[in-house]
């Protein structure tokens, strides 16, 4: 099972790659999560496993402040050094734990988590957590990677993902996080999955140990002609892609 420090120790020698990182600074989807953020000028707003900043760095137009936390110093370097070179003086960056918000209950307006849940080794614990830092009718926005409602595709997509990085431990499906965010006390009300087509080298192995490089791509090989096309798997321009599964969920805490 993967650990925090496992998490940390994988994301601290990976920082660098997340500042530039297409798919973190993606416009379209920060633009999405700005949207169902509904945010407003007054409010306060903490970004739950901010990573190097990019989705505090959407958000903070549109609030007073942004706390972004994050487990991983290294990645909040990262933020720093951007926030610095953005201008922004209303984000504000600190270590922390999301199984452990570092704010008092009740205070925050909006939440964001993205690209950060599925490592999360309590996911339950750590929604709970976020609900207690929501003032009430308060904002959540998740974006996520996920998986589709198929067992084979749940197992087949977190094996991989197991592989390509050991603090990985579990992408939902829609249908999951509906559950735990109403669990959590909040009430959701949107769900957005959504597909990317991405190569597979920059999505699965380029970051992946040799070893588990070799048994990922030992397992794609094994594959039947209809699990190849339920996984997207086929060659684009002359590179192999994949598809990967995402969901986007605005709730509001009760």
């Amino acid at each position: 099972m993967p650990t925090r420090d496992s998490a940390q120790h994988v994301f601290g020698a990976r920082a660098a790659t997340y500042t530039y990182s297409a798919t973190h600074t993606d416009p379209v989807v920060l633009g999405r999560v700005v949207a169902l953020a509904q945010a407003q000028k007054s409010w306060l707003a903490l970004d739950v496993g901010t990573g190097t900043g990019h989705t505090a760095f959407a958000v903070a137009p549109h609030v007073a402040y942004v706390l972004g936390i994050d487990f991983t110093p290294q990645m909040l370097a990262e933020g720093e050094a951007l926030r610095a070179q953005k201008g922004l003086m209303n984000v504000f960056f600190t270590v922390a734990d999301a199984h452990a918000l570092p704010v008092a209950s009740g205070l925050v307006d909006l939440i964001t988590c993205r690209r950060a849940a599925h490592h999360f080794v309590d996911l339950p614990k750590a929604l709970a957590e976020m609900r207690r830092a929501l003032r009430p009718g308060g904002r959540l926005v998740i974006d996520d990677r996920s998986v589709p409602e198929e067992d084979w595709l749940d197992t087949a997509m977190n094996y991989l993902d197991t592989l390509h990085d050991p603090s990985h431990v579990r992408e939902y499906r829609a249908s999951e996080w509906v559950g735990l965010l109403e669990g959590a006390g909040l009430h959701v009300e949107a769900v957005e999955p959504y597909l990317q087509h991405r190569p597979l080298a920059s999505s699965l192995v380029e970051r992946a140990a040799p070893e588990d490089a070799r048994t990922l791509y030992a397992f794609l090989d094994g594959l039947t002609e209809a699990q190849r096309q339920a996984l997207g798997l086929r060659e684009v321009n002359g590179e192999l892609h994949i598809n990967h599964w995402y969901v986007m969920i605005a709730a509001v805490a009760q």
